[in-house]
């Protein structure tokens, strides 16, 4: 099948076990358009050319091709966290998810470009919709990858707004999970406390797929059995949204018959309570490598981390006890909501390749270590996607996908 790169990775699953499609042939489809395509996008820093056990691969994977952020260890591939300080560096082990992808039969295609350590530091790669424009980051490479059909799978992180806002950048869906249910050994730490492992597919029901498939939860792929309770919350960044992220919001509000929906008056000010333990927590976690190679770390990074050293831990754990409060109350704030509905970005893919965007319509989310699924949600003026997210309780990520699906489909 010539055109294989196409497939969403549920259905070349069911085709590879059927017998319809071998997994090499998906496998040597998309190098097939990554070669067409990477001069332009860049979404690459390495990709395995060699598949020995590809049409082997056990269930449920059965070989689908999976690209892996820069920032996971790989045992048998180069993994430099975007950084020339480890330019070459060949871990020993790989990552847990890169692990149990494996296990479940997936073919790790390649790495794929990531921010200097997962921060807001960019690389080289471009929006495939408009190469002009930035795909988001810190999982530039997964997302780009994604959304130009060059791999069906692929794996991001989110300590900021890392996964959620290059999926609206890029067109495409992504899961970012309750905090922890994608284990983090073998991620290159940034903030521990925030940190959260997730994925980005074509469709809802290739995230549950992939989801399901790392974590033996079937549940993940669940229906809803009633239509989704569904609040809309402007948040209280609102005025930083851009007038075409409103109007989606209000289209997909009037579109789904959802409510109105504010966060209590204490929710205020997490988003200064997420940038305080962010740059805390990666100011410590990159202690060596600003202590020994302060020349090669990026010189806004550098200057971040100094501000972090800098920070009064009492503030640190000021911000610490605001965030478990929020997290504690959450459950009851929402109510007889299953799902939120917010912005996914505060508007269209910016234009040039100096900013990875705005994160401000993310990081209370991360903070609050919700689940949250990005979905297409039309577009603007200059054709460029713009997505909203689904939020969901802490732990209820089932729900949260099979909400996210039910509102896909009629956003569509």
């Amino acid at each position: 099948m010539h055109d294989a790169f196409r497939l969403g990775a549920k259905e070349a699953a069911r085709l590879i076990e059927r017998g319809e499609l071998a997994a090499e042939a998906l496998v040597a489809s998309c190098h097939e358009r990554v070669a067409a395509r990477e001069p332009t996008v860049k979404a690459w820093t390495y990709l395995a050319r060699e598949f020995p056990a590809a049409n082997a691969s056990p269930a449920p994977l059965f070989g689908v091709p999976v690209g892996v952020k820069d920032i996971f260890d790989t045992h048998d591939m180069p993994t430099a966290y975007g950084s020339p300080i480890y330019a070459g560096y060949r871990p020993r082990g790989d990552a847990a998810v890169v692990a149990l992808t494996r296990r479940a039969g997936g073919t790790i295609l390649g790495k794929t470009v990531t921010a200097e350590f997962a921060t807001f530091v960019p690389r080289q790669t471009r929006n495939p919709l408009d190469p002009s424009r930035t795909p988001g980051g810190s999982s530039s490479g997964s997302a780009a990858a994604v959304a130009d059909l060059m791999v069906p799978l692929a794996f991001g992180t989110q300590t900021a707004g890392s996964l959620i806002r290059p999926a609206s950048y890029c067109g495409i869906f992504a899961f970012k999970p309750t905090y922890n249910v994608l284990p983090r050994a073998g991620l290159k730490p940034g903030a521990d406390s925030l940190d959260t492992v997730g994925v980005y597919a074509r469709s809802v029901e290739d995230l549950a797929f992939f989801a399901a498939a790392l974590t033996q939860r079937t549940d993940l792929e669940a229906k809803l059995e009633r239509p989704p309770r569904i609040g809309v919350c402007r948040t209280y960044e609102w005025e930083r949204v851009q007038p075409e992220m409103r109007r989606a919001l209000d289209d997909a509000r009037r579109t789904l018959d959802a409510d109105e929906f504010e966060l209590p008056s204490r929710f205020r000010g997490l988003r200064e309570s997420h940038t305080a333990i962010l740059w805390y927590e990666v100011a410590r976690s990159l202690a060596d490598e600003f202590t020994r190679f302060p020349d090669k770390l990026d010189p806004a990074l550098h200057q971040r981390c100094s501000d972090g050293f800098a920070f009064d831990p009492r503030e640190y754990v000021h911000a610490q006890a605001h965030a478990a409060e929020c997290r504690a109350r959450l459950s009851e704030a929402l109510g007889p909501y299953d799902v939120l509905l917010a912005p996914a970005a505060t508007g269209e893919a910016p234009a040039g390749l100096s900013s990875t965007g705005d994160v401000a319509m993310n990081v209370v989310w991360t903070l609050l270590h919700t689940p949250c699924v990005a979905v297409p949600a039309g577009k603007s003026e200059h054709g460029m996607p713009l997505g909203l997210q689904v939020v969901g309780r802490i732990g209820d990520d089932a729900r949260t996908l099979a909400a996210a699906a039910w509102i896909a489909e009629r956003l569509a």
